[in-house]
């Protein structure tokens, strides 16, 4: 049995997620991608490497129907196909269709990525409006976003992380906005829209086409605007039903239902308002603190979903799970090099409490300040019975620990 994974960087959804996932199911790995050196150096000395790593052009449904054809006869009939990047969703959801394997709708995939087609769709829905403008490479700004009211956020229209997203004040913040941007990424099609406020939170699920589990819920804190880079999250699993039906009907009016989605929204009153739908997993290791938290292996259960197998009914219930999660990003204040971290640890504490830490960045790595999760040099978790007691031990470590970057 053969696992066809696509992938653009070798991150750690897949080092520490797919990979050994796939080891526990008895899968055959073979990693699909446009960079087979960064893959192949950093799965060297992994515990569980892909069978093999191949070229391929991934962002396109076409060539990765046809390689994984053409490596048929040297690795074995592709059983599952499927990626965990949110540039790759569409072109995956479009191979497996072609190779007739599970997978997502490949129309919702790109309903999700493309801001405008997720808004034109929640539109159409009368779900929920949110005034939104397409701004292309020849339009004029000032023009298309003359009725768009402010203060508003601009982004690009497939963007992740947080890059390029920005509050502006008003058409001349827009204008500027628009231009460094362009300086940046090139004739990229932005997205601007009106700035939704309330607390942000996210709607983690698992589909298998039929049923829709909610997994778990984080209410997230962000850094000083203009920008919008996570600097916390709270675990946050039971929300207003009055919410939940309605954000359930707007994943079911995009299209979501299969494999993992990570939703962001803000709630106001009984609606929520989707501020973007990632068809995936959480990211930034939130994925592993996932599993950790609930207790199952997460990524087995997704790949397990692109085998085509129903959704487990033992699942846990997040809101009856009986314990608490807290994560802190350390985050970059200035620009220069990381010249004093904490190792990685993982503890236990007394209480019942799980501690970890992680760098993300390593130290003598030199970067500019983005304003976004980019600037992450260390994330900081704790997972135990009760808020209290895990809040403490987040800021214990937090406090009695130094992080310096040297400009």
């Amino acid at each position: 049995m053969t696992l066809y994974l696509t992938a653009l960087n070798p991150t750690d959804a897949v080092t520490q997620g797919v990979l050994p996932a796939a080891a526990r199911l008895g899968l055959r790995t073979v990693v699909l991608t446009d960079d087979p050196d960064a893959h192949r150096t950093r799965y060297a000395d992994h515990p569980h490497p892909p069978a093999a790593v191949e070229l391929a052009d991934v962002r396109e449904a076409g060539s990765v129907a046809a390689r994984v054809f053409a490596l048929t006869e040297r690795y074995g009939p592709a059983t599952a196909v499927l990626s965990n990047s949110d540039h790759l969703q569409a072109a995956t959801a479009q191979a497996a269709e072609l190779l007739g394997l599970p997978g997502k709708d490949w129309r919702a995939a790109l309903r999700c990525k493309n801001k405008s087609l997720t808004r034109r769709a929640l539109t159409e829905s009368a779900l929920d409006t949110v005034a939104s403008v397409e701004i292309g490479p020849a339009d004029d700004v000032r023009t298309t976003a003359a009725e768009l009211p402010f203060p508003a956020v601009i982004k690009p229209r497939e963007g992740v992380a947080s890059e390029d997203v920005l509050l502006v004040d008003d058409l001349e913040g827009l204008e500027a906005e628009v231009a460094r941007v362009r300086a940046r990424r090139g004739a990229v099609a932005l997205v601007a829209e009106e700035y939704l406020p309330g607390e942000l939170y996210t709607y983690d699920t698992l589909g298998d086409g039929k049923q829709l589990h909610h997994f778990g819920s984080w209410r997230t804190t962000l850094g000083a605007p203009p920008f919008f880079a996570e600097h916390r999250r709270e675990w946050h699993p039971r929300l207003p039903a009055a919410v939940e039906t309605h954000l359930r009907a707007q994943l079911a009016a995009l299209g979501v239902g299969f494999g993992a989605c990570h939703t962001e929204f803000v709630i106001d009153g009984d609606r929520a308002r989707i501020i973007e739908v990632n068809y995936r997993l959480i990211g930034d290791t939130m994925d592993l603190i996932c599993a950790e938290l609930l207790g199952i292996d997460l990524f087995a259960e997704l790949i397990q979903l692109h085998l085509g197998r129903p959704l487990p009914g033992d699942l846990p219930d997040p809101v009856r799970l009986g314990r608490h999660a807290r994560i802190d990003y350390v985050t970059a204040d200035r620009a220069g090099t990381l010249t004093e971290a904490p190792p990685t640890l993982r503890t236990a504490l007394p209480g019942g409490i799980s501690l970890g830490h992680r760098q993300l960045r390593e130290i003598g790595v030199s970067a500019p300040l983005h304003g976004t999760n980019r600037d992450y040099l260390s994330v900081v978790h704790a997972i135990g019975p009760a808020p209290g007691p895990v809040d403490t031990a987040v800021e214990d470590y937090l406090a009695s620990h130094t992080w310096t970057v040297t400009a």
